[in-house]
């Protein structure tokens, strides 16, 4: 079994639906995946901040198992646990939104295996998942490849923790997330939950940038990342393309290696907003 981990609200189904169906359409073995959903409702904190749906997990669910009956989807709501930790948190405004926070429970939840992918949703799998899965991680907390941007502004070995593969049982041995948790609790950190992993990480693994490839698509990259990157012209600005913004990701990346993933996904999407 391949465990994977999304975590997220209403708004992450776009995200999830096309970062599995690059793992399912380009991974060869027919070894089942469970998808381990993290989500939370947190609406007192903003409007938008509701657990993904009844609606949504049903049709991800037979979507995924369209291409393997075995393939899993378990969902876990996880707000008493943020209530009880992190609710008035110094980092409950992180960058992004409180549900950057809510892997770090996953020592917390039963039946989290020994061994889980942590995946941000807006990647896409241009390789097999074994590449990547099938790391010996063992007497590592996790696995993860360097942040492209903060490899040079801040140090050569800042990884990017959008991509992460946890050996559960070495973090429960080390603590991992009970100290990251203490670090979200006590300080404001600049990157909210990435900076408290790396603070309180014990023995990682550096990764090639290829696991988690934020800038470039070349033919060895396993892990395409689509999050905000810098670009030079027509002048120097910053843009958040994600893998569902298809026209975008025609138009100024170029990329077609995604298409059939896309195309499927748009059929899929219009398929949902008629459900």
């Amino acid at each position: 079994m391949v465990n994977i981990l999304f975590c997220g609200n209403i708004g992450v189904f776009d995200g999830m639906l096309t970062t599995a169906l690059s793992l399912v359409k380009r991974t060869e073995s027919k070894e089942p995946f469970c998808f381990h959903l993290f989500t939370m409702d947190v609406s007192h904190l903003k409007d938008n901040y509701v657990p993904i749906t009844a609606k949504q997990v049903a049709f991800f669910e037979r979507t995924v198992k369209s291409y393997n009956p075995e393939n899993q989807v378990k969902l876990f709501d996880v707000t008493d646990l943020y209530m009880q930790h992190f609710s008035g948190c110094p980092n409950e405004g992180a960058y992004c939104s409180p549900y950057t926070l809510i892997r770090l429970f996953a020592d917390l939840i039963d039946g989290i295996p020994d061994k889980l992918l942590y995946l941000d949703i807006d990647l896409l799998f241009q390789r097999d998942v074994h590449l990547l899965y099938d790391i010996d991680i063992n007497g590592y907390e996790y696995a993860a490849a360097r942040d492209h941007y903060g490899k040079y502004i801040l140090n050569p070995n800042y990884i990017n923790a959008g991509v992460i593969l946890f050996n559960m049982k070495e973090c429960r041995k080390t603590g991992l997330f009970e100290k990251a948790r203490a670090w979200i609790k006590r300080k404001k950190l600049t990157f909210a939950d990435q900076s408290a992993i790396i603070r309180s990480t014990t023995r990682r693994k550096m990764l090639p940038q290829r696991f988690n490839d934020q800038k470039f698509l070349h033919p060895h990259t396993v892990v395409r990342h689509f999050s905000k990157r810098l670009f030079y012209l027509p002048y120097p600005h910053t843009d958040n393309i994600k893998q569902w913004h298809v026209e975008r990701v025609h138009k100024v990346f170029g990329y077609h290696q995604f298409d059939d993933i896309l195309n499927e996904y748009l059929s899929l999407k219009e398929k949902f907003d008629k459900e």
